[in-house]
């Protein structure tokens, strides 16, 4: 059995890296992804936020 000959990842075809690739990435599991999007600060702001309202007005 012949030992696999070291090839750079640059020069590696697009499908072995693309194994590579999926190999490294890795998986959210139960954790939804969407749940940790926070807001940017620097957005204005089109809407008070009702947090803060009191019932009384």
């Amino acid at each position: 059995m012949k030992k696999k000959k070291f090839v750079p990842y640059d020069k590696m075809s697009k499908k072995e890296k693309r194994k590579i690739d999926a190999q490294a990435r890795n998986d959210w599991g139960d954790l939804d992804p969407s749940t940790k999007v926070i807001p940017d600060k620097r957005k204005e702001k089109k809407y008070r936020d009702n947090y803060y309202r009191d019932d009384e007005e």
